[in-house]
């Protein structure tokens, strides 16, 4: 199995609902955010791709023009931000445009992730 992985940057702010007051988190805050899409293939193309890496790039322009600086609660139209729901919606539309995503990863900082991979 061939595996390739391109990553992502953006930077955000939000709230995480239903904690209580006292949690940092409950509190406006930010995040430079790193996203990571995970493809896979039993075989490569003609060329020797999974995927070409210039094609990932639609990742990163959707990324910007709907994530990048702007309030994740916003975005949501919510306020379950964390992570996980972040990772589990970028998986969703990975894997609208491309069938060989198996995973998405999405850090909050260099030492948190979360990672949605049905």
């Amino acid at each position: 199995m061939h595996k390739i992985g391109k990553r992502f940057s953006f930077s955000a702010s939000h709230f995480i609902g239903g904690l209580p007051a006292s949690h940092p988190c409950a509190r406006l805050h930010g995040h430079n955010y790193e996203v990571e899409v995970v493809l896979q293939a039993p075989a490569l193309d003609a060329v020797g791709f999974v995927r070409d890496f210039h094609e990932l790039a639609a990742l990163k322009d959707f990324i910007n023009a709907t994530f990048d600086h702007r309030h994740l609660n916003d975005v949501f139209g919510h306020d379950r931000t964390t992570t996980e729901v972040i990772a589990q919606w970028l998986y969703d539309w990975c894997k609208a445009c491309w069938p060989e995503v198996v995973a998405v990863r999405v850090s909050e900082s260099p030492s948190s992730w979360a990672e949605y991979a049905p």
